[in-house]
């Protein structure tokens, strides 16, 4: 054990003294979540040049609902009530008269027109859209731009359509709309979480309102920096003990050490860093959190689960990791297995949002049940408001300590064969050979 331990100390002391791990440190989380905080920082960024749009009404009786309802856009919504800066563009509408013998011709006129900068989009209506049939086209409400399916104004269009078209409907059906004025309330549905009983004082607690946030982000940031100290630590096994093996320095050391000795100290020594720095993240996290008063979004429950899925992950990737390392005679052989080294800890990134969307589903159970994926796909389970039953992370966790048994087994096997063959390039065949036979 003194030898391990030497071992993992310089191992540690060689990751958490350079400069490369302070940058990383820093840098890491920011190139993770870069894109929530460029939307964080970009989300009050919006174009607001003015947009000239063209109508054609087949219906002849929606165009002037749009354009009121433009001219009240213009006056009241754009902008800032307090600052007076212009927040939204305004929007101009040009009535032009269908050409019902020509309709394709005329589409490509004024598509042209789009083509051309001297209008942003055209919006065209069905003629039978007050009262539709079984014709689709006829009832159809098409709107034409650049980049249709992101564009704001489309779906600004939808409610004065809507509204206007619920108004001609009341006055076909001689309905009075004075009269049916709650037809027009629309009514959300809330959602809420379930209701519950107070352990201390045997209350009955009311449902919380339900988060996006809580339900989504959380799981997902939990997940992400998981997957976060895997890759800090893992891959850097894996060229380590490659950089060591070329330059003849494990030959010297395994003139004092056995070879285990010497894999599970640099294993040891990429935990303590992935602590280091999974410690910062977490402490540094929380205080910015309760700072900003949103502690009621930190999952203090899962944390021990995180830091013992992420103590079994390293160790259960890092093993095989040290072994391939073991394996490889020139930085080319490392840089072709970095890639399966990781794959397990890559895979679960890909189907993270429909495990997030349904914690509770056969697809989440069986997946976040496979060994190499529980530690990241069980925790995410385990940090979403469903929750999921005891049995789940508890069986989950007797897998993986098994299966990370055997990763360490079977990478001590390979690596006592491989770290002093020279030459040799790392087959599948020879590895295979290697972890069940020496």
């Amino acid at each position: 054990m003194r030898k391990i331990f030497k071992i993992t100390l310089r191992e540690y002391k060689v990751s958490v003294r350079t400069k490369g791990f302070i940058i990383g440190l820093v840098l890491a989380p920011i190139v993770m979540g870069g894109s929530l905080i460029a939307f964080a920082l970009l989300k009050d960024r919006v174009d607001t040049t003015d947009k000239k749009i063209v109508i054609l009404d087949r219906s002849g009786q929606l165009a002037d609902a749009i354009i009121q309802a433009a001219d009240y856009h213009n006056q009241n919504e754009i902008y800032d009530k307090e600052t007076g800066k212009k927040i939204r563009p305004s929007y101009f509408f040009e009535v032009v008269e269908p050409m019902e013998n020509d309709l394709p011709g005329q589409r490509l006129g004024i598509s042209n027109r789009i083509r051309n900068g001297d209008i942003h989009a055209f919006v065209e209506i069905g003629p039978e859209v007050v009262h539709p049939g079984e014709n689709r086209e006829a009832f159809r409400i098409g709107y034409y731009a650049r980049n249709a399916a992101m564009d704001e104004l489309r779906g600004w269009l939808t409610w004065p359509i809507n509204d206007q078209l619920r108004k001609l409907r009341l006055a076909d059906a001689g309905i009075d709309e004075s009269e049916v004025k709650d037809l027009f309330v629309w009514i959300n549905i809330d959602g809420l979480g379930l209701v519950s009983v107070d352990e201390i004082t045997g209350d009955i607690q009311d449902a919380r309102q339900a988060s996006e946030i809580e339900a989504i982000i959380v799981p997902i940031i939990i997940m992400m920096l998981m997957f976060l100290m895997i890759m800090m630590s893992v891959p850097g096994m894996l060229h380590s003990v490659m950089e060591e093996k070329t330059q003849r320095i494990a030959e010297v050391l395994l003139g004092s050490i056995r070879p285990f000795e010497f894999m599970m100290g640099k294993l040891l020594g990429g935990i303590a860093v992935s602590l280091t720095s999974s410690a910062v993240y977490f402490i540094g996290g929380i205080l910015v959190i309760r700072y900003m008063g949103y502690e009621r979004f930190i999952p203090y429950h899962v944390l021990p689960w995180f830091f013992v899925y992420m103590l079994c992950a390293i160790i259960m990737m890092g093993a095989m990791a040290a072994a391939l390392g073991s394996t490889c005679s020139e930085p080319k052989d490392s840089q072709n297995l970095t890639f399966p080294t990781i794959l397990p800890a890559i895979f679960p990134m890909f189907i993270y949002f429909p495990v997030v969307k349904e914690p509770m589903g056969s697809f989440a159970t069986v997946t976040s049940l496979i060994p190499t994926f529980t530690p990241l796909l069980m925790l995410l389970r385990q940090t979403t408001p469903a929750g999921i039953p005891i049995w789940q992370p508890i069986a989950g966790m007797l897998g993986v300590l098994v299966f990370t048994i055997f990763c360490v087994w079977a990478g001590g096997r390979i690596f006592r064969v491989a770290i002093l063959l020279q030459g040799t390039p790392p087959k599948l065949s020879n590895i295979i050979r290697w972890a069940f036979k020496g």
